[in-house]
């Protein structure tokens, strides 16, 4: 675009050549010029109005300010009454832990005073009182104390869940490995542990186990987990196996007439060992079952627990 200048002042006349560029240009200059009378146009009637007190606009500026200000309060508030009624499930949920927790700390045999301390006593059971405050007057420090109240609550059940974790773990390993459980299932035992007449020779002689008598073949089960330490044959124990638990703790079974496992082996539980037979020095078809510590027989019915406690009452 040429725009040709004349003037009376000017000798000859001038060409001005505009480029898209400089339209561009002066299109933006103009913009920004008219949004900065804009702006200083509102900001002095607003200043005005302000100072000579127009009371039109000062009553729309104040409805507008109120109607924020309530906005404001109504969302605090929703938020209050959230995190209340959140407050009161987590505290319903940290009574029912504490109830799970006494009958998780009574079988594993601990006293747990915190769990007891922490539940509510029930209505008119002992002297409380104080106002009663509605969740629409809690404030943001109120609940932040008692949030805090909660998180040292649950850490202190966290922590005591971790002693009953702890606890029932090892009861349940020490009853794994401790020979608690009969070593067969038909209960009749013919000969108990202690001083007896030999079967063969009629002389009084210890007997360092108890013989179950049982059909051949009946299954012969772990007592305890532990690690096949023997699988092999006795001059006098027949065909037998021991097992051991740990701490020289040991379990002996023999006169079996088939051996279902090898040294080495883990065993669990009520796991088949062997079945009943009549090998080695044995006058007929039984279980001789022992218990050692540290290479010294001890008497099975201290480990057999319920069970073996109705059998040393029968016998």
């Amino acid at each position: 675009m040429h725009i040709i200048l004349v003037s009376n002042r000017m000798a000859t006349a001038r060409s001005i050549t505009l480029t898209g560029g400089r339209l561009a240009f002066i299109a933006a200059a103009l913009l920004a010029l008219l949004l900065a009378l804009s702006s200083l146009l509102s900001y002095l009637t607003v200043r005005h109005a302000a100072e000579i007190r127009m009371p039109a606009l000062q009553e729309l500026l104040r409805t507008i300010s109120l109607e924020e200000a309530g906005k404001t309060h109504e969302m605090v508030r929703e938020n209050l009454l959230n995190m209340a009624s959140r407050l009161g499930q987590m505290q319903g949920q940290l009574m029912q832990l504490d109830s799970l927790g006494e009958r998780i700390a009574g079988l594993a045999g601990v006293k747990t005073n915190d769990s007891k301390a922490a539940q509510p006593a029930k209505a008119g059971s002992d002297g409380r009182g104080g106002p009663f405050t509605r969740p629409d007057n809690l404030n943001p420090d109120s609940l932040q104390r008692a949030l805090d109240e909660m998180s040292r609550q649950v850490d202190v059940r966290s922590d005591t869940l971790a002693i009953l974790e702890s606890r029932l773990f090892e009861e349940r390993v020490r009853k794994n490995l401790l020979p608690t459980a009969l070593p067969v299932p038909t209960v009749i035992p013919t000969s108990n542990f202690g001083w007896r007449p030999d079967p063969f020779t009629q002389q009084n002689a210890m007997h360092e186990g108890i013989d179950f008598m049982a059909e051949p073949g009946t299954p012969i089960l772990a007592a305890a987990a532990g690690i096949v330490q023997v699988a092999e044959r006795h001059p006098q124990y027949g065909n037998m196996v021991d097992i051991d638990h740990g701490n020289g703790l040991l379990t002996r079974y023999a006169h079996a007439q088939q051996l279902l496992v090898k040294p080495g082996e883990f065993v669990k539980r009520g796991q088949r060992i062997a079945t009943v037979g009549s090998t080695g020095r044995s006058t007929g078809p039984h279980l001789h079952f022992e218990v050692r510590v540290g290479g010294v027989a001890q008497n099975p019915m201290r480990f057999l627990g319920r069970e073996g406690s109705q059998l040393a009452r029968r016998h």
